[in-house]
C-alpha cells in the first residue's frame, strides 16, 4: 500500500518540526515547510531514522495566497497525493501589550500568519482531498480558546486564533462527507527547547505552575496529532483538544501596569 503523505507548515522548528518527526517515524511520507531557512529544516534529518519516512523540503510564506499554493502544488508534484495537513504556522509575539501598542505591521501579521495562512493553505489542499474521499487537517489553538475568552496583552494573537476555532468547527461540518476530518490541538505554555523534546526527556523536570507538575514537551503535541490522523480517527472531527497539563494560561486581568499608575 502506498504510504500517506503528510504537510507540515511551519515544520523547521519547535511544535511543527516534533510533529512532523512523529509522523515519519508513523511511516508518512512528508512535506517540511518552513520560509526560507534551511538549515532549520535540514534539521529535521538527525531526528528520523534512515527508513523513518521521506522528507521533502518546500519553502515559502503561507500567509501569502500564491506562496500557499506553490507550497502545495510543489508537494503534489513530488508526492502525487496529500492526505494530512498539519498547519504548524502562528506567529506569537512574546512580550506583552496592549492592543493600542500593536503596530499595524505586527496587527497585520499576527492575523495573516495565525488565520489567513490557514484558510489559503487549506483552500489549496482541499480539492485533492475531497478527490480522493480522505483526509486530516489539524490546526493549532491555545487553552480555552473554544470559549473566546478575553486574553489582556493578547488582543491580536486571540482574535486570530477564535476565529482559527470557528473556521475549524465549520469546515468539520462542511467536510465530512467527503471523508475530511478537521481538529485543532491547543497546547498549554510550552516554550524553548520543550519544544522538541521527547515526554522522557522533561518527565523529572519539576514546573510548579503546571497541575501535572512537569513542563510539556513536543511529543506531547506530536502524539494528539498522531491520533487525530488515523484511519479510525474518522469520527472525530470539529474538536479542540487542550495538551496543557491543566494548566489555563488566560489571565483574567493584564499582567501589565497602566503609565499612569
Amino acid at each position: 500500500m502506498e504510504r500517506k503523505v503528510a504537510l507540515v507548515t511551519g515544520g523547521s522548528t519547535g511544535l511543527g518540526k516534533m510533529a512532523a518527526a512523529q509522523l515519519g517515524k508513523a511511516g508518512y511520507r512528508l512535506a517540511v515547510n518552513s520560509r526560507t531557512d534551511r538549515g532549520h529544516a535540514d534539521g529535521l534529518s538527525p531526528i528520523l531514522g534512515p527508513e523513518e519516512g521521506e522528507v521533502l523540503r518546500v519553502y515559502g510564506n503561507v500567509s501569502r495566497r500564491e506562496e500557499a499554493e506553490q507550497v502545495v502544488a510543489e508537494t503534489l508534484a513530488h508526492y502525487g497525493r496529500l492526505d494530512v495537513l498539519v498547519h504548524a504556522v502562528g506567529p506569537f509575539i512574546r512580550e506583552r501589550k496592549w492592543f493600542v501598542e500593536h503596530s499595524a505591521a505586527e496587527i497585520e501579521e499576527m492575523i495573516a500568519g495565525n488565520l489567513l495562512s490557514a484558510m489559503w493553505i487549506t483552500r489549496a489542499v482541499l480539492p485533492g482531498m475531497r478527490k480522493r474521499k480522505w483526509g486530516r487537517i489539524i490546526f493549532f489553538g491555545f487553552g480555552r480558546a473554544m470559549e473566546a475568552p478575553a486574553w489582556p496583552d493578547r488582543s491580536v494573537y486571540a482574535a486570530a486564533k477564535t476565529g482559527l476555532v470557528s473556521f475549524t468547527k465549520t469546515l468539520a461540518v462542511e467536510e465530512a462527507p467527503f471523508g475530511i476530518t478537521v481538529n485543532m490541538v491547543c497546547p498549554g505554555d510550552i516554550v524553548g527547547n520543550n519544544k522538541e523534546m521527547l515526554i522522557d526527556q522533561v518527565r523529572m523536570l519539576n514546573d510548579e505552575e503546571t497541575p501535572r507538575g512537569r513542563p510539556g514537551s513536543g511529543e506531547d503535541v506530536a502524539r494528539v496529532i498522531c491520533f487525530l490522523v488515523e484511519e479510525k480517527s474518522d469520527f472525530v472531527t470539529g474538536n479542540l483538544i487542550n495538551v496543557t497539563g491543566g494548566l489555563d494560561v488566560i489571565h483574567p486581568v493584564s499582567k501589565r501596569k497602566h503609565p499612569d499608575f
